[in-house]
């Protein structure tokens, strides 16, 4: 394991208890929490001008695609609180923009980290290991002396502005980033999106809400997704029924399934999952969450071109792996295909003078960093850090899913045999479910049926989630 030590003799050199590279939303989670659990002194590096990470990047009209209320840092809000009126997300909790996230990451460090006087912050730096990173301005180099390196790049998110294409672009093609859309100034001859991600569905939600025709659309389609219900996803107790009666269903689900393809359909039948076309079965899942008013906008889109990955674009065709598709030659092509969710291999969150932080719980990287910095402030041994703290596979379909969700259980079932650790969770505003669940009553007969049915199925969910892994290996 390469030493933290410092190492360049002609750089300004700097001590410290924690070297946080990286200040996106799991940076940020994490040294809020050191910050108000420890008295640490920290240095926080970043390549952006701004903390907020890939948010810096991010497409004009780009908002979360969960509710406010689980994003961010455990000290500060960032919901306003409001169910939306009106859109696409109507009836269900505000949707932050990028804009907002941005100002908010911001706020942080202006009003929390910094004004504790244990928090050194450079902006616009590259880090270039042991230790080491270079102002991309002014070219001073320092190097740092640290007790604990803390890598929040591991879980890097691509965005389009920032993403190269795995294929090629022949030249005359009018092809651009989602982040340029919001820039045209003529129509083209009609709009190819290229990606059936989140950033994709998110390309022709923008479009059709600025009347594009929905028939000038095409939407390339590698591999259709499941899709999250955003309902299910609601806090607060006037959403209890739909939350944790969904959490109650999706146990119902797995512990009944007989296979990895059972348990999607059975995930789909309780509405837990979605997908936009009924006729087609979705064989990607990232996590994308979507409400049922944006499922109707997206079917209204009807050229979807299912020929696998791209190959080519030229002039007047585009080439992918089975077929080829002819176009105008003044058709738009944007860009959609980054990928948020890398591919990578996990590691022990807690190594020698290591933290890697990686997703505790599924679909929550915020939330997750905020109880590695906790575990980290209140446990010894690395033994113990990495007992409650095993990280999660990222989302993916078939036995992927039953990984991630085994992982994700088994976390929070040891978290519920720790009397600190339940108590603590119940005031991290970034869990929001257990303050919910703590919050019936016991007269509240309906909802008290939902938790028991959530709890008598979730150890025969573990069993099923058990034999589905352990039969793929």
């Amino acid at each position: 394991m390469p030493s933290q030590a410092a190492s360049n003799s002609g750089a300004t050199q700097l001590n410290t208890d924690y070297l946080i590279v990286g200040t996106g939303a799991v940076g940020m989670a994490f040294a809020d929490v050191l910050v108000a659990e420890t008295d640490a002194d920290i240095v926080m590096v970043d390549r952006f001008a701004k903390p907020g990470g890939h948010w810096n990047a991010a497409y004009p009209f780009v908002t979360l695609h969960q509710p406010s209320q689980f994003y961010g840092v455990y000290s500060r809000e960032l919901s306003k609180g409001a169910i939306d009126q009106v859109g696409l997300n109507k009836g269900l909790h505000d949707l932050a923009t990028g804009p907002e996230v941005s100002a908010y990451f911001d706020a942080v460090m202006r009003h929390t980290l910094l004004p504790s006087n244990r928090v050194r912050y450079f902006p616009m730096c590259n880090y270039t290991g042991d230790g080491n990173f270079e102002h991309k301005l002014s070219g001073d180099q320092f190097s740092v002396e640290a007790s604990t390196l803390v890598d929040c790049t591991y879980l890097n998110t691509a965005v389009p502005s920032m993403h190269t294409p795995n294929f090629e672009v022949a030249d005359g093609v009018r092809f651009m980033p989602l982040n340029d859309l919001p820039r045209l100034t003529e129509a083209p001859a009609g709009y190819t999106v290229i990606g059936g991600g989140k950033t994709g569905i998110d390309a022709i939600l923008w479009l059709l809400e600025q009347r594009v025709n929905p028939d000038s659309i095409t939407w390339v389609v590698s591999r259709d997704a499941w899709l999250l219900n955003r309902a299910t996803t609601q806090p607060g107790l006037e959403f209890f029924e739909d939350t944790f009666g969904s959490q109650a269903d999706q146990m119902e689900a797995i512990a009944n399934a007989e296979s990895p393809e059972d348990m999607f359909d059975r995930l789909e039948a309780c509405n837990f999952l979605k997908r936009v076309y009924p006729e087609i079965r979705p064989t990607m899942f990232h996590a994308a969450t979507v409400s049922d008013l944006e499922i109707v906008e997206l079917q209204r889109i009807k050229n979807v071109v299912r020929l696998g990955r791209v190959q080519s674009i030229e002039p007047t065709q585009m080439i992918l792996d089975d077929g080829v598709v002819a176009a105008d030659a003044n058709q738009l092509y944007i860009d959609c295909s980054a990928s948020a969710l890398p591919e990578l291999d996990l590691k022990p969150i807690f190594t020698e003078r290591v933290i890697t932080p990686q997703t505790v719980r599924s679909f929550q990287p915020a939330f997750s960093a905020s109880v590695i910095a906790h575990i980290e402030a209140t446990r010894d041994t690395l033994e113990e850090k990495n007992r409650l703290c095993d990280p999660v596979p990222l989302p993916s379909a078939g036995v992927g899913y039953a990984q991630m969700a085994l992982k994700s259980m088994m976390n929070q079932f040891n978290w519920g045999q720790d009397p600190e650790m339940r108590e603590w969770l119940l005031g991290n505003r970034l869990d929001g479910f257990s303050a919910t669940a703590a919050m019936v009553s016991t007269e509240d007969e309906g909802k008290r049926a939902i938790l028991k049915r959530l709890r008598d199925n979730a150890f025969p969910a573990v069993t099923k989630l058990s034999e589905f892994v352990e039969a793929a290996k």
